[in-house]
């Protein structure tokens, strides 16, 4: 258990053209200052090459770095070698030796260690148990499922006993009801452990549904962190407005350069058992493409001033190139500057709002 800092953290690809400057060349990670609490099951989400694979390998030891410091627990781990960082990591790909069972794939790296062999014997019984696999001691990679295989990386990294457990995107290669189960799995194995956990996806449904602290990352550096209803109902820019939520939130621009943004499930279809304030703005649209979830379902509609998302769960069907109105309550919407951070102050929200009811004429 150890809570995670990184100060002014920097990686950059690239040559230096002099000795003692930094090199020149993408910045994978651009002065990325964050503490990870302890025990937290943190996850780092962002869109692909926006920094966040790169940073969870500079805290494992496997990507060297460029400029500031990591210290895991009291520790300044900055310059040790992975295996004396107490961490331990699961890949994508999970890294099993094909040519070894699961009982010596979890025991290499114990032996390793210079562990006595009672204890590895005791540690890898323990962890087979926890994961469901005794059956499977003395099977091979290849004759196991990839969910079997993706419990074996996890069993792994438990047997170490490590302070940290760093995952870059573990369930990636599974279909998706073995990944919805991996995740509950996941879960309840960091509520046992009560370790720090540290995990990279590109999907935020997984991140929000996974994690209690979230870091949304994009081009190096981290646009907000906090936890996911904080993320979600607060996002302080349009980035991570848009790139949270199922789908994420409508921003559109208005004329003043300003945006306005709000959720799809925020907004509704006029029906008769909608009640239109005086203060509300119904919006002319039209349906362009429409998903059925089953519950609900999913418009894509066209309006004066952008292509919008809406979520609706009434029972009237709609179909493409119906026309609809559509309810927009100042209760539900963000406003964002033209340099698409989040506006606070009511009043600017407020102007934002009417601005929006003058350009929807």
């Amino acid at each position: 258990m150890a809570k995670i800092e990184l100060k002014n953290l920097t990686k950059i690809y690239g040559e230096p053209r002099k000795k003692g400057l930094l090199p020149e060349g993408v910045k994978a990670v651009n002065n990325v200052t964050q503490t990870i609490p302890e025990r937290s099951f943190t996850v780092l989400v962002g869109p692909s090459g926006c920094g966040k694979t790169t940073l969870l390998r500079m805290i494992a030891g496997l990507e060297t770095i460029t400029e500031g410091t990591i210290t895991i627990g009291d520790v300044d781990v900055t310059h040790l070698e992975p295996g004396d960082r107490g961490i331990a990591m699961v890949f994508q790909a999970y890294a099993l030796y094909p040519h070894m069972t699961v009982w010596k794939n979890i025991e290499f790296g114990l032996k390793n260690a210079r562990m006595p062999q009672y204890e590895i014997n005791r540690r890898i019984k323990e962890v087979l148990k926890l994961v469901n696999l005794e059956e499977y001691a003395n099977r091979r990679p290849a004759n196991l499922s990839g969910g079997q295989r993706q419990r074996v990386a996890l069993a792994r990294a438990i047997s170490k006993q490590p302070l940290v457990f760093l995952m870059d995107e573990p369930l990636s290669n599974l279909d998706a009801k073995l990944r919805s189960a991996m995740r509950t799995e996941l879960i309840q194995m960091h509520e046992q452990f009560e370790s720090t956990f540290v995990y990279v996806t590109h999907d935020q449904i997984e991140a929000m549904t996974m994690g209690d602290n979230i870091i949304v990352m994009d081009e190096g550096v981290i646009k907000q962190a906090g936890s996911p209803t904080e993320i979600h109902d607060e996002p302080n820019c349009i980035f991570v407005a848009q790139f949270i939520g199922d789908p994420g939130m409508n921003v559109l621009k208005l004329s003043t350069g300003k945006h306005i943004g709000f959720r799809p499930r925020n907004i509704h279809l006029l029906y008769d058992d909608i009640v239109v304030d005086n203060d509300d703005i119904v919006v002319d649209g039209v349906v362009l493409a429409i998903e059925n979830h089953g519950s609900e379902r999913l418009y894509f509609i066209k309006t004066k001033n952008g292509q919008i998302y809406l979520k609706d769960a009434h029972r009237e069907i709609l179909k493409i190139n119906d026309p609809v109105k559509i309810v927009v309550k100042f209760r539900n919407v963000y406003a964002f500057y033209e340099n698409a951070d989040r506006i606070y102050n009511e009043k600017e929200v407020r102007d934002v709002y009417e601005q929006y009811r003058s350009d929807s004429k």
